[in-house]
C-alpha cells in the first residue's frame, strides 16, 4: 500500500469531525464553507480507502477505521503542537530554570542585587548564578553553559553580539576622616599618599598602564584581590584606593567613606554585557539581556557578531 501522505489541514479537519460528527460545525471551526470541508473529506477517504464517516440521522458517524484512527492523528497534532510552542516564547512567571552570568566581584556589589531583586519579582522560579569571568568563558557561552557576560570584556568579539550599558570613569576612596577630607587633591598628594591595589580586573589593568605611562610612582602598601574587603580596610587605615566610579561610589555609600577627585588621566571605559550569536534569538536569553539593558543601559547599542 502506498504511503500516506495526507496533510496537517485534513488531519485537523479529520480530528475535528470525529469530535463534531457534523461537516457544518467542522467547517465553522477551521472557518471555512461547507463544500471546503466536503472537498477534504473525499480526499482523506481516498487516501485511507475508507468512508471515514457516514450520514446517519444522529450525524457523521465515525467508521471503526476513523476510529481505530483518531488516536494517532490526536498524537500528531498534539505532537506538533508542542514542536511548534518549544522556544517560541519565554513566560517568566512560569518559568523554572537557572541564568548563568560572567561577571566581576564588583558587579556583585553594584549589580547584582538589583538585577537579582528585579529578576525575583518577575520570575520566582528563575534561579541566578554569578560565574568568574576566566579562559572557559567563550566557550560556556557558546555551548549554553552560561548566558551573558558582564564587564569590560574586550576578548568576547568573533561570534558574540554586544550591548553598552553604562561607561565608567575613575574616582579615589578614603576614609571620611582622613587627612585629605576637604582639601584640594592632586597629583603631587596622590603620589605622596600609601594605597591600597586591586590585583585584577582589565580596569584595573587600565590603571596600572596609565600609571606608568604618566611616570607616577604609586605607594601601594596592600594589595587585595577584588573589592570584597576593600570598605573595612579603608575605613579603618588612612590608605587611598583609585577604581571606578560605579563601584567607588557604591562602597562610599555603604561604608561611609570619602569621594575623591581622581588627579589620574585613566582612560574610561564602556561596561558592556555580551552573549553568543547562537542564543540571539532565544527567547530566554532575549528577556534576561531585555532585563539588563532595562535596568543600566544607558542609551547603548548593539553589535552584529564578527
Amino acid at each position: 500500500m502506498d504511503p500516506i501522505r495526507t496533510d496537517l489541514k485534513l488531519l485537523r479537519l479529520f480530528e475535528l469531525m470525529h469530535a463534531t460528527r457534523s461537516v457544518t460545525r467542522t467547517a465553522e471551526q477551521l472557518g471555512q464553507s461547507q463544500p471546503t470541508v466536503s472537498i477534504g473529506l473525499a480526499r482523506l477517504r481516498r487516501e485511507f480507502d475508507d468512508p471515514l464517516f457516514v450520514r446517519t440521522p444522529t450525524g457523521m458517524q465515525p467508521t471503526p477505521r476513523a476510529d481505530a484512527l483518531v488516536a494517532t492523528v490526536r498524537e500528531v497534532l498534539d505532537g506538533l503542537r508542542k514542536l511548534s510552542e518549544v522556544g517560541s516564547s519565554f513566560e517568566p512567571v512560569k518559568a523554572e530554570r537557572e541564568f548563568r552570568i560572567f561577571m566581576t566581584d564588583a558587579s556583585h556589589v553594584t549589580l547584582l542585587p538589583q538585577l537579582f531583586t528585579h529578576v525575583r519579582a518577575l520570575a520566582p522560579r528563575v534561579r541566578l548564578e554569578a560565574a568568574v569571568i576566566g579562559p572557559q568563558m567563550a566557550e560556556a557561552l557558546q555551548n549554553g553553559e552560561a548566558d551573558l557576560a558582564v564587564g569590560l570584556i574586550p576578548g568576547l568579539e568573533a561570534g558574540f553580539y554586544q550591548q553598552a550599558l553604562f561607561d565608567q570613569d575613575w574616582i579615589c576612596l578614603a576614609n571620611a576622616r582622613h587627612p585629605r577630607a576637604g582639601k584640594a587633591f592632586g597629583l603631587k598628594a596622590y603620589q605622596q599618599e600609601s594605597h591600597v591595589g586591586i590585583s585584577s580586573g582589565t580596569g584595573q589593568m587600565l590603571l596600572e598602564a596609565a600609571v606608568a605611562q604618566a611616570g607616577i610612582e604609586r605607594q601601594v602598601v596592600l594589595k587585595l584581590p577584588g573589592f570584597l574587603g576593600l570598605p573595612a580596610i579603608l575605613s579603618t587605615t588612612d590608605l587611598v584606593a583609585t577604581l571606578p566610579r560605579h563601584i567607588g561610589e557604591t562602597l562610599a555609600r555603604s561604608a561611609g567613606l570619602q569621594v575623591l577627585r581622581c588627579p589620574v588621566a585613566i582612560p574610561g571605559f564602556t561596561v558592556k554585557q555580551h552573549w553568543h550569536a547562537r542564543y540571539h534569538h532565544d527567547p530566554a536569553n532575549a528577556w534576561l539581556r531585555q532585563v539588563c539593558a532595562d535596568l543600566f543601559a544607558r542609551g547603548g547599542s548593539r553589535r552584529q557578531p564578527s
